[in-house]
């Protein structure tokens, strides 16, 4: 049992009860309260270690925001508490409002015990080891505070709980597959299989009998019967990988499938029905695959009820530090080596670099780094990047980034000139926010 001290507060006697049923063996003390009025007094008298605090009250303090209210007021109080906003489904808005407001995180009724139990753990350990972060619980292993990434965050928390199939976009190494989790995590499928399929590496031969399964005698190496993806998928969630790099025999197979919601396995007649929350996702721009001699437009609409962009690792800012000094903790625990800090020209080379491999390429640079460091601080040195992203000679390397840069300053004024100077729309066919628009003209002078 965990020694903490919980303040819980909802006028829902039901929501008292069922999180007091919850957590009572997991911490040693609990305080309810119905009033929130009587938050000011508690948090003076007595020692609380987290807060979980509703979004919405009877009362009509703050025009229907109470729990934004009463955030700000503990803020104000105890800064250093842990807050976990309590908020039904319609209000997920608000709920994405109080992360930026100092919330920690927080939770969708009705929830799974389970996620609860874990976010409330996660935040009183890393209270007791000092090292809370606001952000770094939204997603699970995906961490950003820069306001492209919040603009990602809120999108998956709306659309995490339905059943809409998903379509992720972005470059390799941008952590398509962590959000593919973290669409299944906190999903009403939580609890059933989250299956991952490379389809991009399977040969039409193998399409098949990996997707929907054989039976025995199927094909010469059928040995056994064999269940399929989509069944080991059933009533959770199927990711499949790299979808821009099939071929469109298997694009035809799979959306009959999709179609159908029913699979037959090879080398059967019988037809077996599936139930499964579809999460896909590539390295193909949008545009690419609306090509249709690359693929089918039919199942691109299948697929992609909701598109998610991923942004590459050089749109996200701070970020970049963020994510490096995550790895650096990482990799020195797991080498056994005490924790190095960054320098200020180590920071300044990490956030000049454009990291064509994105997030993956600065994690094995971190790696390195820290493997290799021998004094307490980072330096600039030790930042290495993999030549295995920039194989051309530094030259043609120049020559190349100048001659993209001018590619992207011309893109940006003529679209900004057809909308008329309307940046809100310019963005919007560029594809990024307004903030990552503003800043590529303050970049190219404008």
């Amino acid at each position: 049992m965990i020694q903490t001290r919980i303040l819980i507060i909802d006028d829902d006697p039901d929501v008292l009860t069922a999180v007091h049923l919850l957590l009572k063996k997991t911490v040693s003390e609990i305080i309810i309260e119905k009033n929130p009025e009587k938050i000011p007094s508690i948090l003076h008298n007595q020692r609380i270690d987290l807060i979980m605090l509703d979004m919405n009250f009877k009362s009509a303090i703050n025009s229907g925001n109470e729990g934004l209210y009463w955030l700000s007021r503990i803020k104000e109080i105890k800064n250093d508490i842990p807050v976990i906003m309590i908020t039904a489904y319609g209000a997920i808005d608000l709920a994405v409002q109080s992360l930026k407001q100092g919330a920690s995180d927080f939770v969708v009724k009705p929830w799974h015990n389970e996620h609860l139990l874990e976010v409330v753990k996660d935040l009183i350990s890393n209270k007791k080891k000092g090292t809370h972060s606001n952000n770094q619980l939204i997603l699970n292993d995906i961490i950003g505070e820069s306001e492209i990434m919040r603009s990602l965050f809120h999108k998956l928390t709306k659309i995490a709980p339905t059943d809409a199939n998903i379509l992720i976009l972005g470059e390799n190494g941008t952590g398509k597959d962590l959000i593919a989790s973290a669409i299944h995590k906190q999903s009403n499928r939580s609890k059933a299989p989250f299956v991952k399929v490379d389809v991009g590496a399977l040969t039409d031969s193998l399409f098949e009998s990996e997707l929907f399964g054989h039976k025995k005698g199927a094909f010469t190496d059928a040995r056994e019967d064999r269940v399929g993806r989509f069944e080991m998928a059933d009533k959770g969630t199927l990711f499949l990988d790299e979808i821009g790099n099939i071929s469109l025999l298997q694009q035809s197979k799979l959306l009959t499938a999709l179609q159908n919601r029913q699979i037959i396995r090879l080398g059967s007649n019988q037809s077996v029905e599936v139930d499964i929350r579809l999460v896909c996702a590539t390295n193909v721009p949008l545009k690419g695959l609306a090509d249709e001699n690359r693929f089918r437009k039919d199942l691109i609409y299948r697929i992609n009820t909701v598109e998610l962009q991923v942004p590459p690792l050089r749109e996200r800012g701070d970020d970049i530090l963020l994510l490096a000094k995550h790895f650096i903790k990482r990799y020195a625990e797991k080498y056994n080596k005490s924790i190095p800090d960054l320098d200020p020209a180590a920071q300044k080379k990490l956030l000049g670099y454009h990291y064509p491999g994105n997030v993956r390429e600065l994690q094995y640079s971190i790696e390195r780094a820290v493997i290799m460091a021998e004094t307490p601080m980072l330096t600039s040195d030790d930042i290495i990047f993999s030549p295995l992203e920039n194989p051309q000679t530094q030259t043609s390397t120049k020559t190349e980034q100048h001659n993209l840069l001018e590619l992207e300053k011309n893109t940006i004024l003529k679209v900004i000139e057809k909308h008329n100077g309307n940046i809100s729309k310019a963005a919007k066919e560029l594809g990024i926010t307004r903030t990552a628009l503003y800043r590529r003209l303050s970049k190219y002078n404008i």
